[in-house]
């Protein structure tokens, strides 16, 4: 059974009550819409807590103004049987109200520097802003121990790593693997957006970042692993914002031997994805 929380004074006693229990609490934070990717970061909280809260708020702060905020699919019910199922024993689900009393013009926001001002945060100006706005609530709202992020928004767990450090949260971070479909599409609620006939194309973001990564590991220079990506994003039926070979710090990677990350966000028809990969040289 899963206890579904509203109010901010009763998710504190659940949690406090956990915590003079002696127990550990993982806190995973969504938007909703849950599918089998976030249900894995369910299965990974348990491994790190004794009590499990998801979180599941669309955050308004985070969408630009001509991003997909109304249309983003909430499914509550679903999702509160969902993460019964996969082992969360609490899903808290506040209101805009509750989570921006002041509402959210007017609302004290967390701004990241240095780390948000490249890829998503150059395509996406604001995103990080209320990103980092809403975690750094729902950290204080819950005060759990350990919070879990999947690594798909690699650029995301950067901001979040960044601002738990800079602001001394007493949390610790665990990233988990990212969940991806037979076909190498990487799981994510924005891809029942996808037509029909968009659905097998797009897990050509997939075979691409493969592709990158294989090219860089064989000498390729990283100016023509891009350029090349891009172009066969392009000729495949995307609109891309960037396909880039970054370091882990999304700094310009040295040549030779280090850690990478191969990383792209590109349209098809009107949904936008994003994926990266992870390697080494």
């Amino acid at each position: 059974m899963i206890d579904v929380v509203t109010e901010l004074a009763a998710l504190r006693g659940l949690v406090s009550g956990w915590k003079q229990a002696g127990q550990r609490v993982a806190l995973v934070p969504t938007m909703g819409n849950l599918h089998a990717g976030h249900f894995s970061l369910i299965e990974l909280a348990r491994r790190h807590a004794d009590r499990v809260v998801a979180s599941v708020f669309v955050n308004p702060t985070q969408f630009g103004p001509n991003e997909d905020f109304n249309r983003y699919p909430r499914t509550p019910e679903a999702d509160s049987a969902g993460l019964a199922d996969a082992g969360c024993d609490a899903m808290w689900l506040p209101s805009v109200k509750t989570m921006y009393p002041y509402g959210v013009h007017a609302t004290v926001r967390v701004s990241v520097p240095g780390v948000t001002e490249t890829l998503e945060g150059a395509h996406r100006p604001g995103h990080f802003d209320g990103v980092a706005t809403v975690v750094a609530r729902l950290f204080n709202q819950v005060q759990a121990n350990v919070a879990v992020f999947g690594r798909k928004d690699y650029q995301q767990l950067a901001v979040i790593r960044y601002m738990v450090r800079d602001l001394a949260f007493p949390i610790e971070i665990v990233a988990a693997e990212t969940r991806r479909e037979a076909d190498g599409l990487a799981m994510s609620s924005r891809n029942q957006y996808l037509s029909a006939e968009e659905r097998p194309v797009a897990s050509e973001i997939s075979r691409t970042l493969q592709w990158m990564r294989e090219a860089v590991r064989s000498g390729t220079a990283r100016a023509e692993v891009e350029a090349q990506a891009a172009r066969r994003l392009g000729s495949a039926g995307f609109e891309v914002d960037y396909a880039v070979v970054r370091d882990r710090d999304l700094g310009i990677p040295s040549e030779g031997p280090g850690a990478k990350v191969a990383l792209i966000a590109a349209r098809l028809g009107r949904t936008r994805l994003i994926d990266n990969l992870e390697f080494e040289t």
